[in-house]
């Protein structure tokens, strides 16, 4: 048996995700895999650099920098997060990101993103943290209409949560069979159209399959949430959502709202952490 640790994205509703990862880092709760998509890489590979509590010290240290994120750097650089800044200079020199360990640890590290020219999900396993792997972590997170697509191994990449937000297929595909699955939405959301569709039309053209991939997104991930439901009734996924509405928004840097999603994640991740032990380790109970 292998267990898995799914993390959905959400922009700065990550940070509840990165409480719940802190709660389960400090009573050294460990998983074979770990996928995350969009904020769920960027904030989940610290999982397994083992560093608890640098993604809310992170962002709460850069959030008035214009060179993190912000609508500066949207002009200046066509990324709303900086791309140099907050995957190359932050992580190697002003919140150093500990390569040594992420490269240690045996926990198998895969991230998605979106191929910008047909629209399909790519994965990616990350074992060694080179600059060209922060880069992929990057593409991960390079949300439409607010980020340039990311040229990688001959591919111009863009978020992973436009064609596989929650890759619990493609996680079982590559052998983890008892998965946890972190969401940012509370349990009932079910996803409605974007409103944004005209913007994408406009601003995305030169991506016609980005554009069908988001006139479609809520009907692939409220199909994903479906199965989602159909394996937690089989005992296959145990998931952890917040009890209600984040409040914050995907780009959001309020300083109060952001320790107050932190703090939800570490209540449920303290709630949780029993269940989640049992789960994982079922024939030690």
């Amino acid at each position: 048996m292998r267990t898995g640790l799914i993390l959905e994205g959400g922009g700065m509703r990550g940070l509840f995700t990165a409480g719940v990862l802190d709660v389960l880092l400090e009573n050294c709760v460990r998983f074979d895999g770990i996928v995350g998509v969009s904020a769920g890489a960027t904030f989940g590979c610290n999982y397994k650099s083992d560093q608890v509590g640098r993604v809310l010290r992170y962002n709460l240290r850069f959030k008035d920098d214009p060179r993190y994120m912000g609508l500066r750097s949207l002009l200046t650089t066509g990324d709303l997060v900086g791309a140099q800044f907050s995957y190359h200079t932050l992580p190697n020199q002003l919140d150093v990101f500990d390569k040594e360990t992420f490269d240690a640890d045996p926990t198998e590290f895969h991230i998605v993103c979106t191929d910008a020219e047909t629209g399909e999900a790519v994965y990616h396993r990350i074992d060694k943290v080179t600059e060209e792997e922060l880069d992929w972590i990057r593409a991960s997170a390079s949300m439409p209409l607010v980020s340039r697509p990311v040229p990688l191994a001959g591919r111009l990449l863009l978020d992973g949560g436009i064609s596989d937000s929650i890759p619990l297929r493609y996680f079982q595909s590559q052998g983890f069979d008892r998965n946890v699955v972190i969401l940012t939405q509370p349990k009932g959301f079910y996803k409605r159209k974007t409103k944004l569709m005209p913007l994408f039309h406009l601003f995305m053209r030169r991506y016609p399959a980005i554009v069908r991939a988001m006139s479609r997104r809520h009907l692939m991930y409220n199909d994903e949430l479906l199965y989602l439901s159909e394996q937690e009734r089989e005992g296959k996924v145990l998931v952890i959502h917040p009890t209600t509405t984040l409040p914050i928004g995907r780009t959001e840097q309020n300083e109060k709202k952001m320790r107050h999603v932190y703090a939800m994640g570490r209540q449920a991740g303290e709630a949780m952490l029993d269940n989640i032990i049992r789960f994982i380790n079922p024939l030690t109970f």
